[in-house]
C-alpha cells in the first residue's frame, strides 16, 4: 500500500473521533467571545468618550511594540490562505455530502481564528496610531500572495506545523498581553489574553491529532516531524511586504521588531520545539523502523544544536520604519 494511502486511512481512522475534537477543543458560537465584547460599544452615548479613552491610553506604546502588533494582525487577517491550504490536505473533503468531518473541523476552526483579526483589525483603526490603509494593502498583498509552508498536502506534515505554529501565536499574543499591560494598556491587554487562551486550545487539539497519529503509524509520524524540523517551520507571515515592495521583503524587519522587545524570540522557536518532543514523548515511542530511529535520534538532538545557532544572532538595534506605523503619530 502506498504512503499515501496509509495517510489516507489513518485520516479516516481518525475522523472517526472528530465531533468529540470539536466538542473538546472549540467553544460553541453562542458562548465564546465575541470582539464587541472588549470594543467600545457604538450602540452607546457614551461610545466617542470611550474611543477617546482608548486612544490616550495608546499613545503610551512604543515603536516596536505597534509594529510587532501591526504584524500580528495582518498574519490573523490572511486566515482565507490558511483555510484554503488546510481544506486541501489528504483526507480533508469539503465537497461530498457536504463534506466530511474533518472539513468540519477546519471550518469550525476558522470560524474562532476570524474573530481575531475583526478585533485587533478593529483596535487599530480606533487607536488612531497606524496607517490604517498601509495595513490593509499590506493584507491583501499577504492574501493574493499565498504562502508555502513545506507540507505539501501531507496531513503529518500539516499538524506538526499548525501544533507548532498555534503555540508560536500564543507565545506572541500572550507576550503582547504582558507588554500592554505593563504600558497600562489593561483593555488591549485582555484581548491580546484572551486570543492567546483560543491559540493554546488549538495548539492541544493539533499536537492531539499527532498524539493518535504516532499511537497508529509512528514510523511515518517520526520522518515526517524530522522533514519539517529539518527544513524549519516558516511563519504563516513569511511573504509579508508593504506596498510597492517585493514579495517577503517586510519579513525580516518585522521579526526584528517583535525579537527587539521579547515578543517572539529565536529561544522560543527552540523552546516551542522542546516542548512538542516532550509532549509527544519522542524518546519513548516504540517499534520504529531503522530510518524512524534515526530521526527520532536527530530531534531528540535538534533543540540542543538549535539553541547554540540561536545564542550568535545578532538583531538590529535601530528600528526598521514602516509605512504602517509612522513615528510622527506615536
Amino acid at each position: 500500500m502506498s504512503i499515501k494511502n496509509i495517510r489516507l486511512e489513518v485520516m479516516q481512522f481518525l475522523e472517526k473521533n472528530v465531533d468529540s475534537f470539536v466538542e473538546q477543543y472549540l467553544i460553541p458560537v453562542e458562548k465564546i467571545w465575541q470582539p464587541s465584547d472588549f470594543l467600545p460599544n457604538s450602540e452607546k452615548d457614551t461610545f466617542f468618550e470611550e474611543v477617546k479613552e482608548l486612544r490616550e491610553i495608546a499613545k503610551e506604546l512604543p515603536y516596536d511594540f505597534w509594529v510587532t502588533l501591526v504584524g500580528d494582525t495582518i498574519t490573523e487577517e490572511a486566515l482565507p490562505t490558511y483555510e484554503s491550504w488546510l481544506m486541501d490536505v489528504e483526507g480533508i473533503n469539503q465537497v461530498e455530502n457536504g463534506g466530511n468531518g474533518w472539513s468540519k473541523w477546519i471550518r469550525q476552526w476558522t470560524g474562532e481564528e476570524n474573530r481575531h483579526g475583526d478585533l485587533l483589525n478593529k483596535y487599530l483603526y480606533l487607536s488612531g496610531r497606524v496607517n490604517m490603509r498601509e495595513i490593509e494593502m499590506t493584507t491583501q498583498h499577504l492574501i493574493n500572495d499565498g504562502f508555502d509552508i513545506g507540507t505539501g498536502s501531507d496531513p503529518y506534515k500539516n499538524f506538526v506545523y499548525t501544533s507548532f505554529q498555534e503555540l508560536a501565536t500564543y507565545v506572541s499574543h500572550n507576550r503582547v498581553a504582558q507588554m500592554a499591560k505593563k504600558y497600562g494598556d489593561n483593555k488591549l491587554s485582555k484581548m491580546c489574553k484572551m486570543i492567546a487562551g483560543d491559540e493554546m486550545r488549538h495548539h492541544h487539539a493539533y499536537s492531539e491529532f499527532v498524539t493518535r497519529i504516532f499511537q497508529v503509524d509512528p514510523s511515518e509520524m517520526m520522518l515526517a516531524f524530522q522533514y519539517m524540523m529539518k527544513q524549519k517551520i516558516v511563519m504563516p507571515a513569511h511573504f509579508l511586504r508593504e506596498s510597492g515592495q517585493k514579495i517577503s521583503s517586510a519579513f525580516e524587519q518585522f521579526s526584528d521588531s517583535a525579537q527587539r522587545i521579547g515578543v517572539y524570540t529565536a529561544s522560543d522557536y527552540v523552546d516551542i520545539m522542546q516542548k512538542l518532543i516532550d509532549k509527544w514523548e519522542i524518546d519513548k515511542i516504540g517499534g520504529l523502523t531503522d530510518e524512524a530511529e534515526k530521526a527520532r535520534d536527530y530531534l531528540m538532538k535538534l533543540p540542543g544544536r538549535m539553541a547554540k545557532i540561536s545564542e550568535r544572532l545578532v538583531i538590529p538595534q535601530e528600528s526598521h520604519i514602516f509605512k504602517w506605523v509612522e513615528p510622527a503619530r506615536l
